[in-house]
């Protein structure tokens, strides 16, 4: 879809600070970082909602956030992890498509999400993506 902007991260049409890819998702950076190391692990496809991917997809997706929240962790060293799949609908976006957030939780932050959430530079985006990657 050519509005869908996870499809134009996808494609490589809107710059993304990418952790990692293979066949099925790509993790990238949020922009809005609730939480530093904030990352999104989006379907290649264009999904609506987890029951559209096939098994392989799913499994894929799966593998992705699991090796990413291990990552973060060591990474980071947050208290805790919240992961929690999306597709726009509650933001009240039009195009759809399938996603995973993993947010690190900190003891600074009582363990919520801080709130507005923060729009990092660019370069503060590589270097916490580079952390992770490095943790990869």
């Amino acid at each position: 879809m050519t509005d869908c902007v996870f499809c134009k991260i996808v494609a490589g049409q809107i710059p993304a600070t990418k952790v990692t890819e293979d066949d099925a998702c790509v993790a990238f950076m949020d922009i809005g970082q609730v939480n530093p190391g904030h990352v999104l692990v989006a379907a290649k496809l264009h999904a609506k909602d987890v029951y559209a991917l096939d098994e392989a997809q799913a499994a894929s997706i799966a593998r992705t956030v699991v090796r990413v929240a291990r990552a973060i962790r060591a990474a980071f060293a947050p208290q805790g992890l919240s992961v929690y799949q999306a597709n726009g609908e509650a933001a009240g976006q039009t195009v759809l498509h399938y996603h995973v957030h993993l947010v690190p939780r900190y003891a600074n932050d009582g363990m919520a999400f801080t709130w507005p959430v923060q729009n990092p530079p660019r370069a503060a985006l590589e270097a916490h993506a580079a952390r992770i990657r490095a943790a990869l």
